[in-house]
């Protein structure tokens, strides 16, 4: 029994993995297709429909197949981990910790277990290998998105001090992403990509990917501010000073808010777990004085 699982577990590990390489390979030739055809600026001999279907292929294609070293590398950046040097091995751990778990588990279960058991202990193992670390990895991403919203008042005051003393929007800009570092490492590492981006495209589509990478509410009147005064050529010192004021008393009434619903919240575990147990204190004793 113990060889027909090992031998079967070895056969689905070669199946995926070749599957793979294969997806992987694949992929890699589509996009070289792609970007030959892009660099020539014709099809090559394709005809639409073959493009087509390569297009829709790669758009539908899993992520787990298609993700590369700059995909995973743009996803640690978004949680925080702007240094990150071992992209490339992110993938391939997941999979081998998912197969030598699965391995273990099949070679060292327990007799008593039956083989739907085993298996589905196996496919329970994998989904946690695979998808556990991005779901921690994307709450991380959320996490930061709101710290750095919520510090936005205090750059948006510094901006404000800056734009008074004569300074343009894209120099402040620059000195408070150097300024910044000791104060907030992710604002500062925000404000200086967001200006190595208006060097090469322009502050105002910098903007709109500022706004992509953090689409809060907060981030949303910052960068709709900054490009009205882009526009139109408009004041923006008094602008700025009533936007974080503004952010500052939503700020409060958020919170506001979830400390009103915190009483609803708290009701419950207070029924369960101090309703109920003085209960029996308050009536068991009449009860057994009447059965006595």
């Amino acid at each position: 029994m113990m060889n027909n699982q090992i031998a079967l577990f070895f056969a689905l590990s070669l199946l995926v993995f070749g599957g793979w390489i294969i997806g992987a390979m694949l992929l890699k030739s589509i996009r070289r297709k792609k970007a030959l055809n892009k660099f020539a600026g014709k099809g090559l001999g394709d005809s639409d429909g073959e493009r087509d279907g390569f297009e829709k292929f790669e758009q539908y294609m899993p992520k787990v197949l298609s993700a590369n070293k700059a995909d995973i590398e743009d996803m640690f950046k978004s949680a925080g981990y702007y240094d990150f040097k071992f992209a490339s091995l992110y993938m391939p751990a997941k999979y081998i910790s998912g197969a030598l778990g699965a391995g273990l588990i099949l070679m060292l279960g327990p007799d008593s277990w039956s083989n739907a058991a085993l298996y589905i202990t196996c496919g329970i193992w994998l989904v946690l290998c695979i998808s556990v670390p991005d779901m921690i990895i994307s709450d991380k991403g959320n996490k930061l998105k709101k710290r750095v919203s919520a510090q936005l008042p205090y750059m948006i005051d510094l901006l404000a001090m800056c734009v008074k003393t004569g300074m343009t929007i894209e120099s402040s800009l620059k000195y408070l992403a150097e300024e910044m570092q000791g104060f907030d490492k992710h604002l500062s590492h925000t404000l200086s990509k967001m200006n190595t981006r208006s060097r090469i495209v322009g502050l105002d589509v910098a903007l709109d990917e500022l706004y992509q990478r953090i689409p809060t509410n907060s981030m949303r009147s910052f960068t709709m501010t900054l490009k009205q005064s882009l526009h139109y050529g408009s004041s923006i010192y008094e602008v700025l000073t009533t936007l974080s004021a503004d952010i500052r008393e939503v700020t409060l009434l958020e919170t506001e808010e979830k400390m009103g619903k915190l009483a609803s919240k708290i009701s419950i575990p207070m029924i369960l777990f101090h309703m109920f147990p003085i209960v029996p204190l308050v009536v068991g004793p009449p009860i057994m004085r009447f059965f006595s």
